[in-house]
This record gives structure tokens, sequence and C-alpha cells, in this order.
């Protein structure tokens, strides 16, 4: 009685050691830190303040908070609702009235799959988050020894066996996680972005198309009457036959410049229309003023702008962040983790069939390898990271460069056109009207003024055009291409 009272006592210890190591892997791992905060998804347009990059000999990571983004509510560690499935797209029904620019920009949001691509790899970024802080699972099993011995010597019993994380691995794996997270969502809120400029863009392109409709139609019905006058003039005998058969091949130009513009016009609807997701969207007519006057531009509130605000900017500040997290997690790879197991034995014939138990640890030792390699990888990728983010300040005003070029010389032109260009060549084509009507000037000079007033409308259009897109594409940080493989 003693014997099997002592026994069980023993057991009862055997059982309370293997507890109490498991709960110390419990106060050692389980305890995993938040995340940094991670930029909100909602808002297309982000500011984020410019970092101080450290060099690669500074090895401690930045906090989180060192990205100046918008916050949004962090997830708490520990078992995470299941979620909710992303949004299927769904086209917003046309309204039968005229389409401003926000109700476009809000139906391509909605409908444009590369938005969508973009949501599905954040929230993929979160699961990775979520999983990478999970502990070990413990293994649960049977043990049965010296089976054979016809009952005189078998162990039957049950173990479990638990691997302690130590280090801080798992935080650390979260730590980088939540970088990529962030990074994820830098890279959503670019392509939002992107899909905004390309409305803005499509949108100035069908409004100037539109004006160019109506111009060519101004045109033809020009060149007609100019042919109609030249026809009356004809059978007065005040011009020759040449002057009518002029006259009809300029009505005939004009019917070409009119086709051309519908054409040009059905083109960039259909382009507006794949950039908002829904390519079988009929034309209709868009509400705005391409004429309005806008506050200029300078070169250096712009590149200002660009290099505090960029999503591309901040995603690159958050590869930084992922790569000294890294490589702190590199470094406390050499940290052995310690791997405890409890054994019960409900029966034991080599000790007249009673119980017993058993306890192993084991740790491996790290002799050789201590992980130097894999600490060497994460700082050249510190390094790496670092000076991605040097090249892509330089890359984006190399960028903005002709960009600018471009708005500055559209500008310039559409303030020549509007003040001087326009007015003059409708002051020539009237007067050469009423000489011509009143058989004062040739025909030639009339021909003259309505290609001079033609070409000048035209031209005023094209840099008009080329206005609204640098516009568009500077107040957009050079976010363009939505619909380009990413």
């Amino acid at each position: 009685m003693r014997l099997q009272t002592s026994r069980e006592a023993q057991m009862r210890r055997t059982l309370l050691a293997t507890g109490c190591c498991l709960a110390l892997a419990g106060c050692q791992s389980w305890g995993l830190p938040r995340p940094s905060s991670i930029a909100s998804t909602a808002s297309t347009s982000l500011s984020a303040s410019p970092v101080a990059v450290q060099s690669p000999t500074q090895q401690q990571p930045q906090p989180a908070s060192t990205i100046q983004l918008a916050q949004h509510n962090e997830p708490v560690p520990g078992p995470q609702p299941q979620p909710e499935p992303l949004p299927q797209p769904a086209l917003k029904p046309v309204a039968l009235g005229r389409l401003t620019l926000a109700d476009l920009e809000q139906m391509a949001i909605a409908a444009n799959p590369s938005v969508a691509r973009a949501a599905a790899l954040v929230e993929a970024a979160r699961g990775n988050w979520i999983q990478q802080g999970l502990p070990p699972n413990p293994c649960v099993g049977y043990e049965g020894q010296q089976i054979g011995s016809a009952g005189r010597a078998e162990q039957d019993g049950v173990f479990i066996e638990q691997e302690i994380i130590r280090g801080g691995k798992l935080g650390l794996n979260r730590q980088v996680a939540a970088q990529e997270w962030a990074r994820r969502e830098q890279e959503l809120a670019a392509q939002q972005q992107r899909v905004i400029t390309d409305v803005r863009v499509a949108y100035y392109q069908v409004l100037i198309a539109e004006r160019q409709q109506k111009l060519t139609g101004e045109l033809l019905e020009i060149a007609k009457a100019a042919a109609k006058v030249a026809e009356d003039l004809l059978r007065g005998k005040e011009v020759g036959r040449p002057d009518v058969v002029q006259a009809q091949l300029e009505v005939g130009n004009a019917e070409i410049l009119a086709q051309n513009a519908l054409n040009r016009y059905i083109a960039a609807w259909r382009t507006l229309a794949t950039i908002i997701g829904n390519p079988n969207m009929a034309p209709q007519q868009l509400e705005g003023d391409i004429d309005d006057d806008r506050p200029e531009l300078t070169w250096d509130q712009s590149r200002q702008r660009l290099l505090t605000s960029s999503p591309e900017i901040a995603a690159a500040m958050a590869e930084i962040e992922r790569s000294r997290w890294a490589l702190q997690r590199a470094i406390v790879e050499k940290t052995p983790n310690v791997t405890v197991a409890g054994l019960v034995n409900w029966r034991d014939n080599g000790i007249g069939g009673d119980s017993d138990g058993g306890i192993t640890v084991g740790v491996p030792l790290p002799l050789w390898n201590r992980n130097q390699g894999g600490i060497v990888q994460a700082q050249g990728q510190v390094a790496a990271a670092e000076r991605a983010l040097d090249q892509l300040e330089l890359s984006l005003e190399n960028r903005l460069a002709p960009v600018f070029e471009r708005y500055a010389n559209a500008r310039n032109q559409v303030n020549k056109y509007r003040s001087q260009l326009l007015p003059a060549a409708q002051q020539a084509l009237d007067l050469a009207r009423r000489l011509y009507q009143a058989g004062e000037t040739p025909y030639l000079n009339l021909l003259t003024a309505q290609r001079s007033f033609s070409q000048t409308n035209l031209n005023y259009l094209e840099s008009l055009r080329e206005l609204r897109a640098a516009e568009a594409e500077i107040e957009g940080l050079l976010l363009t291409g939505s619909l380009e493989s990413r």
C-alpha cells in the first residue's frame, strides 16, 4: 500500500512538472505584441511623413509609428473571426441625367478589378499576420515499450509534447508580417489613386472629344455655307468654276474631320467605360467644364507633395521597417527552442503493472549553425530597402520632370490661345466671309481664314487636352495605368 501511494505521488509530481514547463512556454511565447498601426484603406489619398532613413549598422528596428499614416482599429491577437467575403464589384445603374466626375470615380472604385485584386492581397496579408503569431500545437500520442515480452515487461502509456518558442520569435514574426500588411495597404491606396487618375484623364478626353465633335460640326457648316456662296457668285459670274470646286473640296475635308471627331469620341468613351469597369455602358452626356480656370501648379509644391504624400513612398518605408524587423528575427534565430514532453504509463508490467511516468526536456545546441548566413542576408536586405527608398525618391522626381514640362507648355499654349489666337482667328474669319460675300476678296483669302480658324481651334483643344491630362497626373501623384498587369 505504501509502495502504491509512493508511485502515485511520483506520477503526480511528473505531471505537475510537465504542466509547469508548458505554463512557462505559454508565458514566454504566447504573449504576442500587437502590430504597428496600419494605413487606412478607406482613403484614396495618403499622407506619409518623411522618415529619417538609418544606416545598415543601426540594427534596432524603429517603431512602426515612425511611418505616420492614417490609423484604423488594430486586430487583437488570438482567435480571429472569419473575415467576411470581399464584396463583388457591382455595376452602378447608369443615371438618366448627366454623369459627374465624382459619379465616375465612385463607379470605378467599386467595379475596377485591379482595386478588388489589391484589396484581396491586403486581406491575405492580414491572414498572414494572424498566422505568424500562432505557437506550435502540442503533440499527444500513445507509447508502448517492451511489446512482445509475454506480459512480463510491457509498458503502455500516453505522452504530451510541446515545443517552447524562445527569444520572442513569434512576436518578431508578427512584426515582420505587420509591416508586410502595411505595405499591402499602401499598394491598395496606390492602386485606388491609379484608378482615380485614369478616370480623370479619360473623363477629360471624353469632354474634349465632345467639344471637337461640336467644333468640326460648326466647321462643316461654315464650309457648306462658303460653298453655297461660291455657287451663288458663280451664277452671278462673279467667280470662276475653280472657286466652286475648291469650296466643295473644303466641304469634303470638313466631313472627314467631323467623322474623325466622332470616332475619337467613341474611342474616348470606350476607354472611360473600360476603366470604370462597365465596358458595355452606352455613351451619355457628362457634367463638367473643361475651360474652368484653376490655380497654377508650381514645381516646388508639386515635388514636395509627391515626396511626402505618395503611397509608393509609404510602401517603401514599410518595406524598410519590415526588413529591420526581419533582421531582428534573424538575430534571435540562434536562440534554441525547448521541447518538453511528459509520459504517463498507466501500466508498467516491469514493476508489477502499476503506473509510472517520465519527463524529457530537449534543447538543440547551436554549435555550428547560429544562423550566421541568415543574419548577413537580413543585413543586406535592410541596406537594399533603404537604398530602394532613395532610388524611388529620385525616380519620382525624374518622372515628374517631363510631366511638369507638358503641363507648363500646355498651360502657356492654352493661355495664349484664349487671350490672343482664338479671338484673332474668329475676327479674321468673320472679316473674310463678309468681304467674299461682297465680292471684294478672292476665295483664296476666305479659304485661308477658314483653315486658320479650324486649325487654331483644333490646336486649342489639343493643348487643353494635354493640360488636363498633365494636371490629373500631377495631382494623382504620377499614379496611372490601373489596368496594367502588376
